[in-house]
């Protein structure tokens, strides 16, 4: 099979990580993979935080999970196991991944969300290729909305969107993927 096609279908979201730090090279792979991705009129609107200082890290998750407690309408459209799994203070919306790229998108660009979450993907894939896990984060989402934001010296004129968990998998065998609804194609010809 296709090197592409294979990573692609083997790669999955990984929520436990090794402690070890990726290395700066595996890092800057992974930063070009998403800086190719396309962009609508090559805009390429985004910046990208990478955080690996633990101390952040863990306010990243505890001021994420208090601003989502503290308005229950966020919460509405998430599963019950979810709400109840970060009511537990041992519960890590980051799985204590070792290093998480905060993507940003410029403000004043066309397609900014778009453009991210193809660099989004970009960098999932790449990581898979070698052999380095992820998960791409929403539940950060909360933590940019408060004045904490500013620690991560995101230009002003960027809106942060999301947040991707990347470390070394704790378990290597990934599961095999779920069957994938095969009614979702029409043709016209």
């Amino acid at each position: 099979m296709n090197q592409v096609l294979e990573t692609i279908k083997n790669r999955r979201s990984v929520r436990k990580f090794k402690k070890e730090q990726l290395k700066d090279s595996e890092i800057e792979a992974i930063l070009e993979a998403a800086i190719y991705a396309p962009t609508a009129l090559n805009e390429q609107p985004w910046h990208f935080t990478v955080i690996q200082n633990k101390e952040l890290l863990d306010e990243i998750n505890t001021v994420s999970k208090k601003t989502l407690a503290e308005n229950p309408e966020s919460m509405k459209n998430m599963p019950e196991s979810l709400i109840n799994a970060m009511s537990n203070p041992k519960y890590n919306i980051l799985y204590e991944a070792p290093t998480l790229i905060v993507v940003s998108g410029n403000k004043n660009a066309h397609a900014a969300i778009v453009d991210c979450s193809a660099a989004i993907q970009n960098m999932l894939l790449a990581a898979e290729s070698m052999n380095i896990g992820s998960v791409w984060l929403g539940l950060v989402r909360p933590y940019f909305t408060t004045e904490n934001v500013k620690k991560l010296n995101i230009p002003e004129e960027f809106e942060s969107f999301y947040g991707v968990a990347f470390g070394y998998k704790l378990i290597e065998k990934s599961k095999t993927a779920p069957e994938r609804k095969k009614d979702v194609v029409n043709y016209i010809k």
